[in-house]
């Protein structure tokens, strides 16, 4: 049995910093196509929230409040947003991300599509690069066995 000593003052400045984190992780997301960064960028630091969740907190309330079904859902949403982008525009008669095709959906004039269309790919990259990045991460930390795929010792119950 592993005792874990929690420290009042990491775990508090954990808790306060976590949503700047994750507030500046969006905020990177969301101009990365107007300034440089943008979804992998966003997508790192907000992994790394993650990942200072799982520091503070340890393996089982992060995995409470971050499930891995959930982990492996957003990195697939992020790499479907990414390319179902790039096929509808093939759709649309286009090359693959050629964003200017989507104005005929959006109602818009081509240079504007194409700032909502890479702004699209951005969050689809932001949200696979997050997912993996937290996956990796815990991968790293567990030696690929988290504790409940841990047989029990002989001579103790399951």
């Amino acid at each position: 049995m592993v005792f874990r000593k929690e420290d009042i003052i990491v775990s508090t400045i954990a808790r306060i910093l976590i949503p700047f984190i994750q507030l500046y992780a969006l905020y990177v997301i969301m101009h990365g196509h107007y300034s440089p960064g943008g979804g992998f960028q966003g997508g790192v630091i907000l992994g790394a929230s993650m990942v200072l969740l799982l520091l503070t907190r340890g393996h089982d309330e992060a995995k409470y409040k971050i499930p891995e079904n959930m982990v492996i859902t957003l990195s697939s949403i992020g790499v479907l947003i990414y390319a179902g982008i790039g096929f509808l525009c093939i759709l649309l008669l286009g090359n693959f991300l050629d964003y200017s095709k989507l104005a005929v959906l959006l109602h818009v004039d081509p240079a504007h599509a194409r700032s909502l269309g890479i702004l699209g790919v951005e969050i689809g990259v932001g949200f696979a690069v997050m997912a993996v990045m937290y996956s990796i991460f815990l991968d790293i930390s567990t030696g690929g066995v988290l504790p409940e795929d841990e047989e029990p010792e002989e001579g103790t119950e399951a």
